[in-house]
């Protein structure tokens, strides 16, 4: 039986697309899959910075795709994790110089070897999108509630039903419950009735997300952090577990949580 390719984007950057599949990819580990992830996103890679895996690159998928070295030569194994390794990006060259079927390619390789492959696809419709949509059996749309990136994430999607035959997956990313209940941010429900799809997860906001991310340990490997349930949660569902979402519009539960996880 071989894995599933599930690719990770988003219309707008900056939404935490990366962030997202760093922790899905830990979590969905941690949970006893094999999981690679591959960063797609060539010339711009951050992938590896979000791992920490930066300091034990060798090659990347273009050495791959060229012929330099084998596909086993370029996976680098996260060393927290039983069954976890990124395959990264080239920094130095464009994503013009990888295309969508050398990449089809390598992942028909990768689902011999693991559970999952996590794509991180740039952001945006360009060459790059395309190339990381291509193998993937399925996709997960990232993104916050403001105006600009929900109008980015629904082009994306009508591009993907449209040209890709493919319904994807939402993460909310960022959510703010008090911001919600004063009015200042738009709820989950605005966000489902713009977008129209499946929600697979919503991410509560977390200044210390950030810091995970600088220092290279994604919050999935944090007990102490309580947006790791969150990434659970979307973990299970990718493979196929019932779980409930979680009521962040009860009154009071946002500031029980703040308080509990802050001890």
């Amino acid at each position: 039986m071989t894995g599933t390719v599930i690719t990770v984007t988003s219309g707008k950057g900056g939404v935490g697309k990366t962030t997202t599949t760093a922790n899905l990819c830990a979590t969905l580990t941690r949970l006893g899959q094999r999981v690679i992830a591959v960063d797609a996103d060539i010339g711009l890679r951050n992938l590896d910075l979000v791992m920490g895996l930066e300091n034990r690159i060798l090659y990347d998928s273009i050495d791959v795709a060229e012929g330099r070295c084998t596909l086993q030569q370029a996976l680098v194994r996260d060393p927290r994790a039983e069954f976890l390794y990124l395959l990264p990006a080239a920094q130095t060259r464009d994503k013009h110089e990888i295309s969508a079927d050398q990449l089809c390619t390598i992942c028909k390789q990768l689902v011999n070897l693991a559970d999952y492959v996590l794509i991180d696809s740039p952001a945006g419709i360009e060459h790059g999108f395309a190339a990381a949509i291509a193998p993937s059996d399925r996709v997960l749309i990232v993104t916050t509630s403001d105006v600009s990136a929900l109008r980015d994430a629904d082009k994306v999607i009508y591009l993907l039903e449209r040209d890709w035959q493919r319904q994807p997956g939402l993460v909310i990313n960022r959510f703010n419950p008090r911001l919600v209940n004063s009015g200042e941010m738009r709820g989950i429900d605005d966000v489902l009735d713009i977008l129209a799809i499946d929600l697979m997860g919503v991410v509560p906001e977390d200044e210390r997300l950030m810091l995970s991310t600088d220092r290279g340990t994604p919050a999935a490997f944090d007990q102490r952090m309580h947006v790791r349930r969150a990434y659970e949660n979307i973990a299970l569902r990718v493979m196929g577990h019932n779980v409930p979402l979680t009521d962040y519009h009860r009154p009071g539960l946002w500031g029980w949580l703040a308080r509990w996880f802050g001890k």
